[in-house]
């Protein structure tokens, strides 16, 4: 599939980088300190969304800033050795202008920043947790940075891997790359669905940047 578009916006966790062992270490590690049952923290999904709406799930409202705090604490600190970069992710932001792109995490920026820093990603634009109200599959983040961008929502195109992103980009009104890194492909409702970033290239056009995707 080959998509026109001024903007690629980029989920980071599962479609630029993994960080994935490490999220279930540190976020094991927080439940148990704060004592939340085995089966309590099973239900709650932890993948693409911010850190805030799932302490809401499981402690009361008094505690959540303590404890979002500390599993920001617990995820900086094993940043170390905790993060992969994904396959194709390299190449494909070294071929797009610093205007075009942007990285929109449900992280907060103090833990995007050093896990992108771990990998060598500098983002000329990096929408975060702390940037927004509502989290994916709200379409406020996506929204956010495409006015930063100065690009039109229609001439956007997501990059993610969870089905909350893409509903988030869909929202948005924002075509769609599903990369199924973290979910089966029968998840991911989208407007073109690749194994990773590795099947996705870009080029400069007069148009804006043309992608091929596909694979």
């Amino acid at each position: 599939m080959k998509i026109s578009a001024d903007a690629l916006l980029f989920d980071m966790d599962g479609t630029l980088i993994s960080s994935m062992e490490s999220v279930i270490r540190c976020w094991t590690r927080w439940a148990q300190e704060y004592g939340i049952a085995a089966e309590d923290f099973a239900r709650v999904p932890l993948h693409g969304r911010p850190a805030v709406e799932i302490i809401a799930e499981l402690l009361p409202a008094e505690r959540i800033q303590e404890a979002l705090a500390r599993i920001e604490q617990l995820e900086v600190e094993d940043v170390s050795g905790g993060v992969v970069i994904l396959p194709g992710t390299k190449e494909l932001l070294a071929s797009l202008s610093d205007g075009s792109w942007a990285v929109v995490t449900s992280a907060t920026r103090r833990l995007a920043e050093a896990r992108l820093h771990e990998v060598g990603i500098h983002p000329p634009l990096l929408v975060a947790a702390d940037d927004i109200t509502r989290g994916k599959p709200d379409p406020e983040p996506f929204l956010l940075a495409a006015v930063k961008l100065g690009a039109e929502p229609a001439r956007c195109a997501v990059f993610e891997d969870a089905p909350a992103g893409l509903a988030s980009g869909r929202a948005a009104g924002m075509r769609t790359v599903a990369v199924a890194t973290t979910h089966e492909r029968a998840e991911l409702a989208a407007d073109v669905v690749v194994a990773d970033l590795s099947a996705v290239s870009a080029q400069a056009t007069d148009d804006g940047v043309a992608i091929t995707a596909g694979g």
